[in-house]
């Protein structure tokens, strides 16, 4: 299965989390999140590791006690436990999102809609996505479709921008990346973004579980360790 979860977060609610639940991770990762300053930032990161055990826990609690590592391209996973689950974080606005699955290498992006100068990002984009995009009735949707799917391939794939984006190409939910097949799912969660999931598997639409969490009701059980 892919758990997929997202949250929201509030500023109402954020004094709350930093002075209760904040407390019940890893000592890094704390100063980690106390060293943003803004407290969306803070907020985002806090949320997204929240995601991360609720994920985890579908397949074992023992990942809460797992050191997280990262790879020589900062790619972040379970050091003891490498290649029995894969996750994957990301954040844009008011949303963090983040996807755990025991099936497949993944990587997930989403984004806002936000009103962007389109031609600042034609590098990025191959002649063939451009054609698209500019040929599109929904020139900007169109964009941050193939923004969203390219961001989560070089995730996915685990060399983040090491993997020049106008360097392989989106075609048919499908993309190439050092000849190695990646597949794209759309994620519906909010009209003003846009986010889709890349495996290195298919993986079915059945297999795919999405879920909404609601901060403001978080169990400190969720994420006492």
């Amino acid at each position: 299965m892919i758990y997929i979860y997202y949250s929201y977060i509030s500023e109402n609610n954020h004094k709350k989390l930093m002075q209760e639940s904040l407390l019940k991770l890893p000592i890094d990762f704390q100063k980690k999140v106390k060293s943003y300053r803004r407290w969306q930032d803070a907020q985002l990161s806090l949320l997204g590791r929240i995601l991360l055990y609720k994920g985890t826990d579908n397949f074992d609690k023992k990942y809460r006690e797992i050191n997280i590592k990262y790879t020589e391209y900062n790619k972040p996973y379970f050091g003891e436990e490498r290649g029995e689950v894969f996750f994957n974080i990301s954040h844009s606005g008011k949303i963090v999102v983040c996807a755990v699955t025991n099936l497949c290498e993944i990587g997930i992006d989403i984004e806002l809609k936000r009103d962007i100068q389109l031609d600042d990002f034609q590098p990025q984009m191959t002649d063939g996505e451009w054609i698209k995009i500019t040929g599109s009735f929904n020139k900007m949707d169109s964009f941050y479709n193939y923004w969203t799917q390219k961001e989560a391939v070089i995730k996915g794939c685990g060399k983040g921008l090491a993997v020049p984006l106008r360097s392989f190409e989106v075609l048919k939910n499908t993309a190439i990346v050092d000849n190695e097949n990646f597949f794209l799912k759309q994620i519906w969660l909010d009209d003003q973004y846009k986010c889709h999931i890349a495996t290195n598997k298919l993986v079915n639409e059945s297999s795919i579980k999405i879920s909404e969490f609601d901060s403001s009701k978080l169990s400190h059980k969720l994420i006492q360790i």
